[in-house]
């Protein structure tokens, strides 16, 4: 049974998750304010550049409860920051109005932040207890924990596959496995993540858009493998005028809304990709790409999630391109949506995050 302070805690992971989508670079948080056992005030990090979950917490306190402001708990899932960014830093907010004992989920690995937030609450005489739910704090913020602990983009790769595990026809045709329902849900996915990449045959053959308009938010930026720049200009990613990447071994150059960034064939592709978008302030990529570009991620053991929808009523008979081999990979979530299987995974050896139970609070991050 959880204790009351695990009660509360909750219920800030609960809020947090709504900035999901739209938070990003910062990460998601939620705060609640107790007087008494009784919630006198709570919000999250609803916007990027917008107030903080602290400051939308502490200004939703009614007027006749703001004397109970200084006698009150404040809960917050993340360590509340220091430093001046694109709002004041939230410890001082805290401080000035005089609240006493501070319990958070978990500490910010951002170096601006880690461990200084509690440092400057304690050393001001405030109560902080450090560690509760602390899993679920971090699992909340995979994405930002990988991108600053790791210091490269957390790696979700996704692909469809026919019952008899094929990805796509040997004829090259583009195939259609996944249906209208499960396509949505993919879109879904797009949201959350701040890119999405592919590769030279992938945009050739399916030609895509790689947007997110069957869901609503903002959609990934846009990722693009073309080593040799083979591909045509009347493709989608290059004639549409939304923004695009695109690594390859020729040039350095931006022509409209195409940035074209030089990789080096002498160097480990991926690791050039990952680098830059690193760089970039990418924190998440969704990898969409064919069997190869999937299948070299898996081999070089750079991902941390994989979602592989099987349509459980086709098959591909004859020849046939395979879906990738998943390497030690453990099931997180199974979902059925009519004739698609969705099964997620995560790879153990390569953990930002300890794998938590599926619940109400981390299946709205899922």
């Amino acid at each position: 049974m959880m204790n009351i302070d695990e009660q509360y805690m909750y219920r800030c992971i609960a809020l947090a998750s709504k900035g999901n989508g739209s938070v990003a670079p910062n990460p998601m948080v939620g705060a609640v304010l107790v007087f008494n056992n009784r919630i006198i005030g709570e919000g999250y990090h609803q916007q990027y550049g917008g107030p903080h979950a602290e400051v939308n917490c502490l200004n939703s306190v009614p007027e006749n409860e703001q004397i109970n402001i200084e006698h009150s708990v404040l809960y917050v899932s993340l360590e509340p920051c220091t430093h001046f960014g694109k709002t004041p830093p939230c410890t001082n907010l805290i401080l000035k109005k005089g609240i006493r004992k501070v319990v958070i989920g978990c500490r910010d690995p951002f170096s601006k932040v880690n461990g200084k937030g509690v440092e400057q609450l304690k050393a001001a005489g405030v109560e902080v207890l450090e560690d509760v739910l602390k899993d679920d704090c971090i699992a909340l913020n995979k994405r930002f924990f990988t991108f600053h602990q790791i210091q490269r983009p957390f790696i979700v790769l996704k692909w469809a596959q026919t019952l008899n595990e094929k990805i796509a026809a040997s004829n090259q045709e583009r195939l259609l496995i996944s249906n209208p329902v499960t396509n949505r849900l993919v879109h879904c996915w797009r949201s959350k993540e701040a890119a999405i990449l592919i590769g030279t045959n992938t945009a050739l053959q399916d030609n895509p858009v790689l947007d997110n308009r069957l869901w609503m938010g903002k959609s990934p930026l846009r990722l693009l493998i073309d080593k040799q720049l083979r591909l045509p200009a009347h493709l989608h990613l290059f004639s549409d005028g939304k923004p695009l990447v695109v690594y390859n071994f020729k040039k350095n150059e931006q022509v409209g809304a195409v940035s074209y960034k030089l990789i080096s064939p002498q160097k480990n592709i991926l690791e050039q990709i990952l680098e830059d978008t690193y760089n970039l302030g990418i924190q998440s990529i969704l990898v969409e790409g064919g069997e190869q570009l999937l299948q070299s991620f898996i081999d070089a053991e750079l991902w941390d999630e994989a979602k592989v929808i099987t349509n459980k009523e086709l098959v591909i008979e004859g020849e046939a391109v395979n879906a990738p081999l998943l390497k030690n990979a453990q099931v997180t979530k199974r979902t059925l949506l009519l004739s698609d299987e969705i099964i997620e995974y995560i790879n153990t050896a390569n953990q930002t995050f300890k794998i938590i139970k599926p619940n109400a609070i981390t299946l709205l991050n899922s």
